[in-house]
């Protein structure tokens, strides 16, 4: 039976609704810029209001039918082991991966790539957003890219006049310009058959990944994302999202949006 175009987009839309809803999350880190906060407990783990950023996205991650996580681990990944155990208080089971040492955004994943699905939502253990990981991971899976970045529009306004110089001569002047640009959220959507080529063991980050499938003539998606994201890398930033945290409770916490 010859099926039609219709039956087999139909058919792979099903496959999609129906795959493994898996994460793979980064929180190996030592949390240099964090400190103090990060001298005795491991960034993941700094508390958000009531709750650790880590144990924020466990949350999130079930509220989208994600049903497993695997951690990456490393500076203090004991503790975060004592505290998120096997993911059964969350509803979802927790797998890990100690890094002996630093290997990068994606080095952790190529050893135990053969463990982790098709396609996964891989990203930093250190970041707030309500972004729906989801429809990012679905929509990834549709595209047929090997690689989606999940992208944030930033702006940059300059405080000075900006020139346009040619041969000596000023051909151009714009007073304080605003410059917006997508950077990269630290949420990724990955295809196993973009790291099969990869050695395990070497150290790999993402901009090699970009780096080489722009090489390749198959550049990576951008799923771009308007709603609420912070990076707490930063002492100013955790201090802010803990002042603003009544406001960001709703945003960020399945049961508060439900209440």
């Amino acid at each position: 039976m010859v099926m039609s175009i219709d039956d087999r987009a139909l058919t792979r839309r099903s496959n999609i609704e129906r795959g493994p809803r898996e994460a793979f999350i980064l929180a190996g880190g030592r949390g240099i810029r964090l400190r103090p906060y990060t001298t005795l407990i491991p960034k993941p783990l700094v508390p958000i209001g009531d709750h650790s950023v880590l144990e924020i996205v466990l949350l999130q991650l079930v509220d989208r039918g994600f049903t497993k996580a695997t951690i990456a681990i490393g500076h203090l990944g004991k503790l975060i082991q004592a505290y998120i155990g096997d993911g059964s208080q969350w509803g979802i089971e927790v797998a890990y991966v100690t890094e002996d040492r630093p290997l990068g955004t994606v080095g952790p994943v190529l050893n135990v790539l053969d463990d982790l699905p098709e396609h996964f939502v891989m990203m930093n253990g250190d970041i707030l957003t309500d972004i729906d990981y989801d429809h990012l991971l679905r929509t990834h899976m549709a595209s047929g890219a090997q690689l989606t970045l999940a992208t944030y529009a930033r702006e940059h306004r300059v405080d000075f006049g900006v020139l346009g110089v040619q041969d000596g001569a000023i051909v151009e002047f714009v007073e304080k310009p605003t410059y917006t640009y997508s950077v990269s959220m630290g949420v990724y959507a990955v295809s196993k058959d973009l790291l099969r080529g990869y050695t395990p063991g070497t150290n790999l980050g993402v901009d090699s990944l970009i780096i080489d499938r722009l090489g390749a003539g198959d550049p990576p998606a951008s799923y771009p994302f308007g709603g609420f994201w912070l990076d707490i890398g930063r002492p100013d930033d955790f201090d802010r999202a803990n002042a603003d945290i009544d406001l960001l409770a709703p945003l960020l916490m399945p049961e508060r949006r439900a209440s």
